[in-house]
């Protein structure tokens, strides 16, 4: 009875595995015949397009014939969908995902005013223009000083000394004879006697005698042995230089006197200020003595020579003081607010078709004609240089980038512009740079307006160019030529100690990479942003301040990708260009010691596009291979020897 219901489902089970098998053989044929054609494409279910061509978004040079992963960052590769025009040696192509991984950012080029805050200080000085000096005309003793101390104020023709002197009696006895003369005789002799008389008056005049002196000695009719100077002039004595009783020859200086109604204002300006300093210059101030009260006056004069020690310029103002409230060697406080134009000059539009004297640029008039004060023939401003020359757009705004787009090496400065009609294409340009007015720079050539300039991540790009063997920053005049090197530049012990513990990161760095050892080199990456922001370049003077703010730029670039690496390949990749800028410092600032520092050179590296990196001993420890290639390499050059120089260039080697 048990046996029946199973000999009644086996012939079930059997017809339903038979139908199994005939439809499993129908959907094999079907799949192997080809697909049938169809007239109506758009009903056509959509397929993917097969690639030919496959690379990476963050390595756009890769080019794979299938899919896989990038042999640089290990990012899953993607297909190139159409052939694209062909990128030049100073171009670089990012996808989206590339740029938001660089953490790409533009900014417009953009026209607008630029102006610049300069504050100087500096100390107030008598205007040399405006001081005399009264002195004997005629040898004697000094009988009565009238101005017996210094600071006293006189007016012209005040009374200032009387003086002994004999040599005067012989010429007053002169004038005597020559007016008697002339009231006697025939008229030919009255005639004689009268030109004698003239003369003898004249002789008197230069000898310091006024004419109301000379008309009394004609009065009185008797000569005098006394002879009182008077002053030519309003001021105050800064100088005396004799006593009484003292005895003087002619010419000896017996006052100086100084006119305080007007008074020099002389500013110290820094080196790097000189380019928004131009004559004609509004310059307000303050004093001590008379807080919140602001003074006004015009640059007139910049000095020729720079200072070598405080590495400053001394900027001169003519001020008026009607009432001698500012007072030699007084301090100020001077600020100027200067404005240039498109072609970075700052001038005063004002001084436009002006005159100006070349040797006293104060004397300006509306007209040509000749100066006041010396009698030279005046000048056009233009000429001079004082005034924009003629243009049909002189108050143009200038064109203006932020101060963080160009990449600027010493000797040029390279931007990276966003290519409008070639989307995720950035493309290197030499600029010409004007001043710089607080986070913007004058561009005087090489942009357009409207243009976009990479803002940041900008280094990332010019190290992908680097790792490309393309134009880059240090590179810029063809793909594989000579890098320029900068200049050395003259540090301080203080720096030098400081600079040194940075050394010390990158070397620790450079080992733990060679060593495979992921983590360590992590921590010596956070030491290094560290002993980086430590520097002291407090000590530097103004050129090497410079040079540093530069190279202290690019390391910080160049670092930066150092604190996001997750892996040890990424901070393989990062440590490139991180060695690049370590050398270029090495060739400006030096180690921060004595010992000399190796550079090697890897062509294996990232894909046989080659590397180069630094370290202390001269035995090769690859960073960018680790312990599977750790002695690919060459040594390139040597640092800071005491010897003859850098070595010469050796070979590749595989050491095991």
């Amino acid at each position: 009875m048990n046996a029946t219901p199973q000999r009644r489902l086996r012939p079930v089970l059997l017809a339903l595995a038979a139908a199994a098998l005939l439809a499993l053989g129908f959907l094999i044929g079907q799949l192997g015949r080809p697909a049938p054609e169809t007239s109506d494409q758009t009903t056509a279910t959509p397929t993917e397009p097969a690639a030919s061509i496959w690379t990476c978004s963050m390595h756009p040079q890769i080019r794979e014939t299938q899919a896989g992963q990038c042999p640089i960052c290990g990012m899953a590769l993607i297909p190139v969908e159409a052939e694209e025009e062909p990128l030049t040696d100073w171009q670089l192509q990012l996808s989206p995902r590339a740029q938001m991984l660089a953490s790409i950012e533009t900014a417009p080029v953009a026209r607008q005013p630029v102006s610049r805050e300069i504050r100087m200080v500096g100390k107030i000085e008598y205007d040399e223009k405006m001081i005399g000096v009264i002195s004997a005309r005629v040898s004697g003793r000094i009988d009565k000083l009238y101005v017996d101390f210094t600071g006293v104020r006189v007016r012209k023709d005040d009374h200032l000394v009387s003086i002994y002197s004999p040599d005067l009696l012989a010429t007053q006895q002169e004038l005597l004879e020559a007016l008697r003369s002339t009231r006697s005789g025939s008229a030919a002799l009255r005639d004689t006697a009268q030109r004698r008389l003239e003369a003898v008056r004249e002789k008197l005049r230069l000898l310091g005698l006024n004419p109301g002196q000379i008309d009394a000695i004609e009065r009185r009719g008797t000569a005098s042995d006394q002879l009182t100077l008077y002053a030519d002039m309003a001021g105050v004595v800064i100088e005396k230089h004799v006593s009484t009783g003292m005895y003087v020859k002619e010419g000896a200086p017996i006052y100086t006197i100084a006119d305080l109604s007007r008074v020099w204002v002389k500013l110290d300006a820094y080196e790097d200020d000189l380019a928004w300093l131009r004559y004609g210059l509004d310059v307000s101030f303050e004093t001590l003595a008379y807080p919140g009260r602001r003074f006004e006056g015009k640059v007139v004069f910049i000095d020729p020579a720079l200072n070598p020690v405080s590495r400053t310029v001394k900027v001169r103002l003519n001020v008026e003081n009607p009432a001698g409230e500012l007072k030699p060697d007084m301090f100020v406080r001077a600020v100027v607010y200067a404005k240039i134009n498109a072609y970075g000059q700052t001038m005063d539009p004002n001084l436009k078709g002006k005159w100006v004297s070349p040797m006293h640029p104060e004397i300006v008039k509306d007209g040509p004609g000749s100066c006041d004060v010396c009698g030279m023939p005046l000048a056009r401003a233009e000429d001079l240089g004082l005034a924009p020359s003629e243009d049909p757009q002189p108050e143009q705004d200038p064109l203006t980038i932020p101060d963080s787009a160009p990449l600027i090496t010493g000797k040029r400065a390279i931007v990276y512009v966003a290519l409008a009609d070639r989307p995720g294409v950035f493309e290197g340009r030499e600029v010409t740079l004007g001043p710089r007015a607080g986070d913007r720079y004058v561009a005087l050539d090489g942009l357009e307006e409207g243009e976009r300039v990479v803002v940041n991540g900008n280094f990332k790009i010019d190290s992908e160019l680097q790792l490309l063997g393309r134009r880059s920053m240090m590179s810029p005049d063809a793909p594989g030529a000579e890098p320029e090197k900068p200049e050395p530049v003259a540090t301080s012990p203080e720096f030098e100690r400081s600079f040194h513990a940075l050394w010390e990161a990158y070397f620790r760095l450079q080992t733990e990479l060679s060593q495979d050892r992921g983590d360590q080199a992590g921590q010596a990456a956070a030491d290094l942003a560290k002993a980086l922001a430590d520097v002291n370049a407090d000590t530097l003077d103004d050129p090497a301040a410079e040079a540093w703010r530069l190279a202290r730029n690019r390391l910080e670039q160049t670092a930066s990708p150092l604190s996001a690496a997750e892996t040890i390949a990424a901070l393989r990749k990062a440590f490139q260009p991180l060695s690049d800028a370590f050398y270029e410092a090495a060739l400006q600032f030096g180690a921060g010691s004595e010992r000399p520092i190796f550079r090697f050179h890897c062509p294996m590296a990232f894909d046989n596009q080659g590397a180069d990196w630094l370290q202390e001993q001269d035995q090769t420890a690859n960073p960018y291979f680790g312990a599977s290639m750790l002695r690919c390499g060459a040594l390139t050059e040597t640092l800071n020897r005491t010897d003859d120089g850098p070595k010469a260039k050796g070979g590749h080697r595989h050491e095991p």
